[in-house]
């Protein structure tokens, strides 16, 4: 247990430290927002894989590899099919508009396509999901040092809160970028160590072969529905569609920095897919009666592997979700600063103020974020939240106003509206499972496409 926390507190103030120390550098909105358009592919690379290998690709889906099993490959392989439609379509189309027009953010973007009060409205919709995605991060951190360092799940939320805030607010995602270079080093060395050594330690493959699943499907890959390939529609789209991800496309020096950096990306997210799934067969086997599923990895740590290694891997997962805890920060940061404020508070407000503005609102959400993460149970019901209202509200936004030149506000307003209504109400009237293969957020999205197809007819794909 010493073990533990010392290589965890070491770790997380080595990480305020070099976020204080790189935020020296920034001189203005653009550094804090997109890095100044500086980034080249490494730096691409590791800020988009440190962000999407977070709560949900970590505690959540090694519980669901426990509860359900070789499924569970598809929470994490859906954002790596999401991600290829980043790096290659999406992500250098965004990029270049954006260095065009001196856009910081995917509002700005809304606002450059369309108008005002798209803008408005979905930053709005998507400030309040992305509190959810930064609360399943926390929720994670609090879960793992509740049951590996016997710390309150309360303190270890604002704990995590506490360590993004400080380096974040430094300096956006000047900071954030380069830190992200030392989580991804600490969770795929992490990861490389504890995945071998609790597969031995649980009798190797063989044994985890043989263990006894607890429902027929436990073995099936293309498993319909969710946990399965339904993933596909709840996950994909928020990969190509994310703000703070598309941001983070925003700060890349050229459209090879993003093609190569979320590529690479992209390979990373379906190399890492089977880790999870296999933790929780594995955690299966040795902890076959856990009373809940989110304990699989912590009891992995804790009682699988020798405490140096289980350190290791607990500096794994921490970094993890703090890595994915600072994209949702980024996002509810520059939502509130340059989204709300700059465009509908005080559209006078200078660089200077923005940038003080946007290090307020980052404190704000980091609080909100830990006081929504002790509040909630579940990681992946407030991750659903997320992902789903993120897909239905920015799909036909995005992906009309790239390759339809003929959308305008005219035909966004009703699909966003249909969207958001038609998944509130499937989630609402079916407790959220929905109805057969249309789970909410699939129902949702094909309502936001029907209503921007309708709007556009006749002469879909001709200018007026």
């Amino acid at each position: 247990m010493a073990v533990h926390v010392f290589v965890l507190g070491l770790y997380s103030l080595s990480l305020m430290a070099l976020g204080l120390w790189i935020g020296r550098r920034v001189r203005g909105a653009s550094d804090f927002f997109v890095a100044g358009r500086r980034l080249g592919p490494g730096l691409v690379f590791s800020t988009m894989l440190a962000a999407n290998i977070g709560a949900g690709s970590t505690v959540g889906a090694t519980g669901i590899g426990y509860s359900h099993g070789v499924s569970a490959w598809w929470w994490v392989g859906s954002a790596a099919l999401g991600s290829v439609v980043l790096a290659l379509w999406v992500g250098p189309s965004m990029r270049r508009v954006a260095a065009a027009h001196g856009l910081h953010t995917v509002g700005d973007y809304l606002e450059f396509r369309y108008s005002r009060d798209v803008r408005g409205a979905v930053s709005v919709l998507l400030w309040f999901g992305t509190i959810a995605i930064l609360a399943g991060q926390l929720i994670a951190i609090g879960t793992i040092l509740e049951a590996v360092i016997d710390l309150p799940f309360a303190l270890g939320c604002a704990m995590g809160g506490a360590v993004i805030v400080v380096y974040f607010a430094a300096g956006g995602l000047l900071t954030s970028a380069r830190v992200n270079v030392v989580q991804l080093a600490v969770k795929l060395g992490g990861f490389a160590v504890a995945v071998p050594l609790a597969l031995a330690g649980a009798g190797g493959w063989p044994a985890v072969a043989s263990v006894r699943a607890p429902e027929p499907a436990y073995w099936t890959f293309w498993r319909p529905g969710t946990p399965g390939v339904m993933y596909l529609a709840l996950l994909g789209p928020a990969f190509f569609l994310s703000p703070g991800l598309l941001q983070k496309a925003f700060g890349a020096r050229d459209d090879r920095a993003v093609r190569a950096g979320v590529g690479l990306n992209a390979l990373g997210l379906f190399l890492y897919a089977g880790v999870p799934a296999l933790l929780g067969i594995v955690a299966r086997a040795r902890f076959p009666a856990l009373p809940d599923e989110k304990l699989a990895l912590p009891m992995l740590l804790i009682h699988g592997l020798s405490p140096i290694v289980g350190a290791i891997g607990l500096a794994a997962v921490f970094s993890a979700e703090i890595s994915a805890a600072d994209a949702a920060l980024f996002m509810l940061t520059t939502s509130l600063s340059q989204d709300l404020y700059k465009r509908f508070v005080n559209p006078d407000a200078d660089d200077r103020r923005v940038l003080q503005i946007a290090r307020w609102t980052t404190v704000v959400s980091g609080g909100l974020g830990v006081t929504l993460a002790i509040a909630s149970a579940s990681i992946v019901d407030v991750l659903t939240i997320f992902y789903t209202l993120l897909g239905v509200t920015l799909f036909v936004p995005i992906v009309g106003g790239l390759y339809v030149a003929r959308t305008t506000a005219r035909e966004v307003r009703p699909a966003i509206v249909a969207g958001v209504a038609i998944m509130l109400i499937m989630q609402v009237a079916s407790g959220g499972s929905g109805w057969g293969p249309v789970t909410p957020a699939l129902g949702g999205l094909l309502a936001a496409i029907a209503a921007w197809v309708i709007s556009l007819t006749p002469g879909l794909f001709t200018n007026r």
